[in-house]
């Protein structure tokens, strides 16, 4: 008898692609698909599990006891629609070929569908088959009248259980209520997210940069964990209290219920407030966060976390820069820093030990040993492209 899990149950689906496939050449279609679907594939990390390939969409789970915090799954999923939209922008910017297939791939988009619920998994071939009422749901929504309604190609669809479960009850303003009538469902509620504003926000994003001549400081370890993961980890106030060294921290000023550029984390040391006001928010890659020097309020620095992957994992570099602001402060800023540096160090192999040990606790559960690989995709490509209509003809 199978198991029953309760879990998150997402579907990545490429927006447009009937049509495409409807007005190109099959074998240049197949080629474009399947540089897309590694996208999906690559960017579907732990705690995530990829179920299996179906056509055009990429459909994985992940469980209950081992997940994110709400708001990383979430950019977990807007990363990955920034690098579809990154290897449409290539191929289009890259295309020397005159062929419908090649010539329409900007028609492309990719839409989400996320739900909540119980399902249990059954070991097919090479994969794993979510069955159950609540992955036969998801299924349903595939068909649905979002973008005649909406206008929106690119979207995340949520169910109430999904948004229940994830907390982001403070997101609504941002969503469009919606709703679905199925046979034998009834009405179906859900909410809309429009992705686009995501690659726009992400292409306009400025940096800050700390020159290499302003940096006071700098310490870096490596871990055995995705980027995602490790983010998730770092944002967190409970396990910055041990990096900063500080006996509690809140999170302030959340931009439309999210961390974002200009939330601040609030730092206590026994009874005094240092804040710490988030200056840059890339997920995965990087975070710059203007901290106030507890001693003379009125100068302040910057500190960068810059997360990279290896091969191995991870890399986690934190950068501090030199002070800004009235000369007395920045003096007794480098003498602070000189004297508490190997204190600083040490909270951040106090913070390495930390994350590994939680880390460990939330790996129980399932682990796919389904690994695909480049031929792989290309063989669920091409699978997709069979009993299709015939198609036209090059220009």
């Amino acid at each position: 008898m199978s198991k029953t899990f309760e879990g998150y149950l997402l579907i990545a689906d490429i927006t447009g692609y009937t049509s495409y496939l409807s007005e190109s050449e099959l074998e240049h279609a197949q080629d474009t698909l399947t540089t897309l679907l590694k996208v999906l594939v690559e960017h579907t990390r732990p705690p995530l599990v990829i179920s299996r390939l179906a056509g055009d969409a990429v459909i994985s789970y992940g469980l209950r006891e081992n997940f994110f915090q709400s708001q990383t799954f979430l950019e977990v999923i807007e990363d990955t629609y920034v690098a579809f939209r990154k290897a449409i922008e290539l191929m289009v910017l890259n295309n020397t070929c005159r062929c419908n297939a090649c010539a329409n791939v900007s028609s492309l988009d990719l839409k989400f569908f996320l739900h909540y619920g119980s399902f249990a998994i059954q070991r097919i071939a090479e994969h794993d088959e979510l069955v159950g009422s609540d992955v036969n749901l998801l299924h349903r929504l595939l068909k649905n009248r979002v973008m005649e309604i909406t206008g929106r190609r690119a979207y995340i669809l949520f169910t109430e259980p999904a948004l229940q479960r994830l907390g982001i009850s403070a997101l609504n303003e941002t969503m469009t209520p919606h709703s679905e009538s199925y046979e034998h469902l009834g009405e179906v509620k859900v909410w809309v997210q429009d992705m686009h504003p995501v690659w726009q926000n992400k292409r306009q994003a400025a940096t800050i940069n700390i020159p290499e001549k302003e940096i006071s400081w700098q310490s870096e370890f490596e871990i055995a964990m995705s980027p995602e993961q490790l983010w998730d980890y770092v944002t967190q106030p409970e396990f910055r209290n041990t990096l900063i060294g500080a006996d509690r921290m809140e999170l302030a000023n959340r931009v439309q219920g999210r961390v974002a550029a200009g939330s601040i984390y609030q730092c206590y040391h026994g009874n005094q407030l240092v804040p710490h006001t988030i200056l840059e928010w890339q997920p995965f890659e990087r975070m710059l966060t203007q901290e106030v020097f507890p001693l003379m309020t009125a100068n302040s620095y910057l500190r960068e976390y810059h997360l990279e992957a290896t091969e191995g994992g991870t890399q986690l570099t934190v950068t501090v820069s030199k002070g800004s602001g009235p000369a007395l402060g920045r003096i007794l800023m480098r003498l602070v820093m000189t004297m508490t540096s190997q204190m600083i160090n040490r909270n951040l192999t106090a913070l390495k030990a930390q994350i590994e040990t939680d880390y460990r606790k939330r790996q129980e559960g399932l682990q796919s040993d389904l690994q695909l690989n480049a031929d792989q995709i290309r063989e669920a490509a091409a699978a997709s492209l069979e009993d299709l209509p015939a198609p036209s003809s090059s220009p």
